[in-house]
């Protein structure tokens, strides 16, 4: 296997084209927006040179790892030649079932077809397929070029075939695959976005402040970044998105997103990328100045 297609060239997208590529795979990247496609490959860039900067590869290594990587903003051109495809699109069902529906349309019969959800379900992105046997989940961790898991998610029809492949393949990539079953939030996300929540409950009583949660849970679970900064790394959105999911797949409340995170979102305070979250990020991208709204 060495053509690999990601579908998709945000920050999740662009993470995934750049590990293959610099693991020696040809990967053509795909996206429906040239600008998003240019922001990718600068920000692949980016990262490239900081490698570079720190000596962890060469200028030469950084020069092969830009030529191993092709975009397309055509699906169909993009997939022509691809062993598997990576979806790496918004958290939105109804999207990847589309994405998938066409790519089983247009891809060779033998093409594995993987997504980077990190909760909807494997099983229902692969009814919208005719090769339910060949639909994996590869749920990588951001930001993907450094964190090291990757959660294997097995439809219920996922082939074994299909997962020892996708398994090594993680590997060769420096990876460390975990097999996991088709649940909502599958590991990381059922264990993680309740303890996200539950941070935002607390924050939300009045509790403690956003500086006293993070440092309780830093200093006293030694995390490496508080709750209320990642999910603001992680994006609100997506934290509420993950949440909905679970909540609509368990029907437990437990898994209800707290009504502070539901009006965040709704005002457009979703965290680094909006320039606010629970910190305020409008003059650096560090959480050290609380957002105006807890202060």
């Amino acid at each position: 296997m060495k053509n690999i297609a990601i579908i998709g060239a945000g920050t999740m997208g662009n993470g995934i084209a750049h590990t293959f590529a610099q693991s020696g795979f040809r990967v053509q990247l795909i996206d429906i927006s040239e600008a998003s496609l240019k922001k990718g490959i600068d920000t692949i860039t980016k990262n490239l040179d900081r490698m570079v900067s720190k000596e962890h590869i060469t200028e030469n290594q950084k020069q092969e790892t830009l030529k191993n990587i092709t975009t397309f903003t055509d699906m169909a051109e993009g997939v022509k030649s691809a062993e598997l495809v990576v979806e790496a699109a918004t958290e939105n069902s109804d999207l990847k079932l589309k994405i998938f529906k066409q790519l089983d349309e247009i891809c060779s019969a033998d093409t594995i077809l993987a997504t980077n959800t990190s909760s909807i379900s494997i099983t229902q992105i692969a009814a919208a397929t005719s090769r339910p046997k060949q639909v994996i989940g590869m749920h990588f961790m951001n930001p993907v070029p450094i964190m090291k898991l990757v959660e294997i998610i097995r439809g219920y029809s996922t082939s074994d075939e299909v997962t020892k492949t996708i398994m090594e393949l993680s590997k060769i990539l420096g990876k460390d695959p975990v097999e996991v079953n088709d649940y909502p939030g599958f590991v990381a996300n059922r264990i993680l976005m309740p303890m996200l929540n539950e941070s935002i409950e607390t924050l939300y009583n009045g509790v403690a402040g956003v500086t006293e949660i993070d440092t309780v849970m830093k200093l006293g679970m030694a995390h490496p970044m508080g709750p209320l900064q990642l999910a603001d790394f992680i994006g609100l959105d997506i934290c509420l998105s993950i949440l909905n999911v679970m909540y609509d797949g368990f029907k437990n409340p437990k898994y209800a997103p707290c009504p502070l995170l539901v009006n965040m979102v709704r005002a457009g305070k979703l965290g680094v990328k909006s320039g606010e979250g629970f910190y305020d990020y409008s003059e650096n991208r560090k959480a050290e100045k609380v957002a105006k709204q807890f202060s």
